[in-house]
């Protein structure tokens, strides 16, 4: 009896040391599949940052440069838009001033060729006014009362423009001679209107204001 007892303690003995020995190797085996699995769960990200590179070499950065180009070209075409404005209310400017000083001087012995030429730069209803006028009281009355008159422009305002029409504020000093009696001056304003024709400004009315 005492045999068989001595022996099962053997044999349990041998199968907890085995089993200890088992479950050693099983840990030792969990461990280092842990060890070997963490690179590869990193592989990944890794990856991904290294496709950051091309994507902003590609794609971002000629968009970047795309807008910087739009931007560029926006402000030279406002830059342009604002120059051509400003040359055109200029040109607006210098007409009117012209015109109305040429519509107010006149020589009494060259009165027909002086208000003919100033006529020549109006257009529309105006000008048909002012030939009417010209032509049925002014060139008689000049000829006959010996009537020189001479007009200056000292200042000039722009009181609208766009493209093809531009209104005008003009400030007149005029001086008139009769016969041989002394001159006489006047000062004035008017506004004035300007039409597009073709390539250059015309007269369309004056309105004194």
């Amino acid at each position: 009896m005492t045999l068989h007892i001595h022996d099962d303690i053997d044999v349990s003995e041998e199968t907890t040391v085995t089993d200890l020995q088992t479950a050693e190797d099983v840990d030792v085996t969990d461990d280092s599949e842990t060890r070997t699995e963490a690179p590869e769960a990193e592989a990944p990200a890794g990856h991904k940052r290294r496709d950051i590179g091309p994507i902003v070499a590609y794609v971002v950065l000629p968009v970047v440069v795309l807008v910087m180009a739009l931007g560029v070209g926006y402000l030279k075409w406002q830059a342009n838009s604002m120059a051509a404005s400003n040359a055109t209310a200029a040109q607006a400017v210098t007409t009117a001033s012209e015109i109305a000083t040429a519509m107010l001087s006149y020589r009494a012995d060259h009165v027909d060729q002086d208000l003919t030429a100033a006529s020549d730069r109006m257009t529309g209803d105006f000008r048909n006014e002012y030939t009417t006028l010209i032509n049925d009281v002014v060139i008689p009355g000049a000829k006959e009362k010996r009537v020189s008159a001479a007009a200056t422009v000292p200042a000039a305002a722009l009181v609208s423009s766009s493209k093809d029409r531009a209104e005008v504020l003009v400030y007149i000093n005029q001086t008139t001679t009769v016969g041989d009696d002394p001159p006489s001056s006047t000062m004035s304003s008017a506004r004035v209107s300007l039409e597009k024709v073709g390539e250059r400004w015309r007269l369309a009315s004056f309105e004194p204001v």
